[in-house]
């Protein structure tokens, strides 16, 4: 194992971030095979963390009974693997869960954060769910609850997340912000549809641009997702995207960057609003 840690270190200098598309099915054992297979690939263009999307233990179509009959625990078989990946290649990986949880009828749709030595460093349950465009996500998830952004760091950087429809509430990003975030993840399963890429794109780079900081998006592939799996900076440049295939972007993030923005354009300090809850 750490010969192979040894093969895949990053050269000093900024740290680099990937994200990671595919498509997961209803197997959650393929579905960690194919995380390794990108993780890999990740690690070898020099990625010290790197983003999968939503529902990478189990995904079907059709939100319904077998997403609850799938559900592990949080430390279950699914994210035991995944800590196994990121400790053999020394990186951290964030990943999607179908939680289980004490309700029979419903499941938490969990975002897990795993150290370079797949040690648990924070979970994120999604607070909006995706009752929207003729789907109904509630009927079978329960939101996570509203509390103090937990937030771990990689490099310098203060990361925290969010997921998917998350995307078009500003606000949540902004509490990340207000957190002192400077590198949000998103793994997201954004469906297609309609103008639904169009959305994806404007609202990943819009998050980045209003909060002056990274954002690193991961998406399924199609034919049910958009794909187009993003890395943008505080700027809203776009330094890494993945198409419609399967597959890793890659790119280096700077805190200098960071700071080189928000002194330029200081919108978070002269905003006169705060986010408060509901």
């Amino acid at each position: 194992m750490t010969k192979h840690r040894a093969e895949v270190q990053a050269a000093p200098g900024d740290p680099s971030i990937a994200v990671a598309q595919f498509a997961p099915g209803s197997d959650p054992a393929a579905n960690a095979a194919r995380l390794r297979a990108l993780a890999e690939r990740a690690a070898r263009r020099g990625a010290g963390l790197v983003v999968f999307p939503e529902y990478s233990s189990f995904f079907a179509p059709t939100l319904g009974r077998d997403f609850v009959d799938a559900a592990q625990p949080i430390h279950g078989h699914f994210i035991e693997a995944v800590a196994d990946v990121a400790a053999d290649l020394g990186v951290l990986i964030v990943v999607g869960l179908v939680e289980q949880i004490d309700d029979p009828n419903r499941f938490s749709n969990t975002l897990v954060a795993l150290s370079d030595q797949g040690e648990f460093l924070s979970a994120y349950r999604k607070l909006h769910l995706y009752d929207a465009f003729g789907d109904r996500e509630s009927e079978w998830v329960r939101p996570g609850p509203i509390e103090a952004p937990r937030t771990f760091h990689f490099e310098g950087f203060t990361v925290g997340l969010q997921t998917c429809y998350d995307l078009r509430f500003p606000e949540v990003t902004r509490r990340l912000a207000d957190a002192g975030v400077d590198l949000v993840l998103v793994p997201s399963e954004w469906v297609r549809g309609p103008l639904k890429e169009h959305h994806w794109r404007t609202l990943v780079t819009a998050r980045a641009l209003e909060n002056t900081l990274y954002v690193a998006a991961a998406d399924h592939m199609p034919p049910v997702g958009v794909g187009n799996s993003m890395i943008v900076d505080p700027m809203g440049v776009e330094l890494a995207t993945v198409g419609e295939t399967e597959g890793v972007g890659v790119a280096e993030i700077s805190l200098a960057r960071v700071e080189e923005v928000r002194a330029i354009n200081p919108a978070l300090e002269l905003r006169r609003f705060r986010v408060t809850t509901r």
